[in-house]
């Protein structure tokens, strides 16, 4: 069985943490959705996801905007020192690791039906191009 320590820190900066993992992290803390989020500030969601994904960065305007709809300091969000998130709260700490759970499901799930979509596809060339070779060789 696992052997808990006296203290458990979910907002720890180890692991080489990102700006984009710290936007997820104080988004889910704070229980803002993606769309709310994106909506407060003028953005797409898709922009918003390339921001936790860390594909692209917002400008300091946003990231300032961020960190007071968080409860976070807007240092936090760019370096990682300084005030997080209410490390004190422990449900709200498990929310954050569920709402990452969910989003983990979700894609796991979307992945999945990507896989069959094109295991058909490739099913449906492979039998397109067997019928094109018999037809060949009935031609000739």
């Amino acid at each position: 069985m696992f052997k808990l320590e006296q203290e458990t820190t979910v907002f720890s900066d180890e692991g080489g943490d990102t700006l984009g993992g710290r936007l997820s992290m104080a988004r889910d803390a704070a229980g803002i959705s993606l769309e709310t989020l994106a909506s407060e500030l003028g953005v797409s969601e898709e922009t918003m996801l390339a921001w936790e994904s860390d594909r692209s960065e917002p400008k300091p305007s946003a990231l300032v905007t961020m960190s007071a709809l968080f409860g976070v300091s807007p240092v936090w969000l760019m370096t990682g020192a300084g005030d997080g998130p209410d490390e004190d709260s422990d449900q709200r700490a498990l929310d954050a690791v569920r709402n990452e759970f969910l989003r983990l499901q979700t894609a796991h799930q979307e992945i999945g039906r990507l896989i069959e979509a094109t295991t058909r596809q490739i099913e449906r060339l492979d039998h397109q191009i067997r019928l094109r070779n018999v037809s060949k060789d009935i031609a000739h």
